[in-house]
């Protein structure tokens, strides 16, 4: 089986990685930097590699693209004419609707997109961030639409196990957008909001403990990239964000009332509900 993927940064390197210990041998890599494409080659995580996907393109049997959501769409309407028939192609993005959507009107007949969401990312950019170990133990999400083949997401669904992931899950577009905003997209939007709250000073790494580091750790983000998964689910992001203005207020409205007994009960749901979690 040849295998194709398209962009080696943190994940579509740590892909190809992981399929090449899982020992696959024909995985093939595509990358617009040339030191990244050396690199990949030269630590054996890919077979061969280029800056351009022309040449690997008629002879593939998987193409994964790596890519940003608005490069998807764009990536099959520039390529689609080489596309080997029977091709199944897949991506690693954080939103499905909008992104299934722009597909649609590009997908030759030829080839079976299904959609998946490795749910295990990096905030480190680049080839320097791969790491296929991070996929063990891992959840991944499918999201098959009603033209896939059977037989082609259990194909995307195995090497997803072969590569480390033990919980690969099956779920509407619509489902997990919903759900994506509130446990990933809500908790990058929190995170920034508190590093750019101006309380810090020079002295505040002086104060802080595990809770600060664990939080503010995906401040450091990749700003291009989240924009667009933001902006593609603006709109379940936004009812998450306004859920959680709701809870802010309520802890605030304990707080100006000095009404120890609610925000008792307040800790109390919170504490269950993460113990049920966990």
């Amino acid at each position: 089986m040849k295998i194709g993927i398209i962009g080696l940064g943190a994940i579509g390197g740590s892909f190809a990685a992981g399929l090449r210990a899982a020992g696959y041998e024909e995985i093939y890599g595509v990358d617009i930097d040339e030191e990244t494409v050396k690199t990949a080659e030269k630590s054996g995580m890919i077979k061969e590699g280029s800056l351009s996907a022309e040449g690997f393109l008629p002879d593939l049997d998987v193409l994964l693209l790596s890519l940003y959501p608005s490069q998807i769409a764009p990536f099959i309407e520039k390529y689609h004419a080489l596309f080997k028939a029977g091709v199944v192609i897949t991506d690693v993005t954080g939103v499905k609707t909008a992104i299934i959507e722009q597909v649609a009107e590009v997908l030759p007949d030829i080839a079976d997109f299904v959609f998946a969401h490795p749910m295990r990312g990096s905030e480190k950019k680049g080839i320097i961030g791969a790491d296929h170990t991070r996929f063990i133990g891992a959840n991944a999400l499918i999201t098959p639409t009603s033209k896939n083949k059977e037989k082609n997401i259990q194909l995307i669904e195995n090497l997803y196990r072969e590569i480390g992931f033990t919980k690969i899950t099956r779920v509407s577009p619509e489902l997990h957008d919903e759900q994506i905003a509130y446990v990933s997209q809500l908790m990058h939007a929190l995170s920034v909001a508190v590093v750019n709250s101006n309380q810090a000073s020079e002295d505040t790494l002086t104060f802080a403990g595990n809770s600060f580091q664990e939080l503010t750790r995906i401040a450091d983000i990749n700003g291009e990239l989240w924009s667009e998964l933001f902006l593609n689910n603006r709109s379940a992001l936004l009812k998450s964000i306004e859920q959680l203005e709701t809870e802010l207020d309520k802890l605030k409205q304990t707080l100006k009332t000095a009404d120890e007994e609610k925000l008792k009960d307040l800790f109390s749901k919170a504490t269950a509900q993460r113990r049920h979690w966990y």
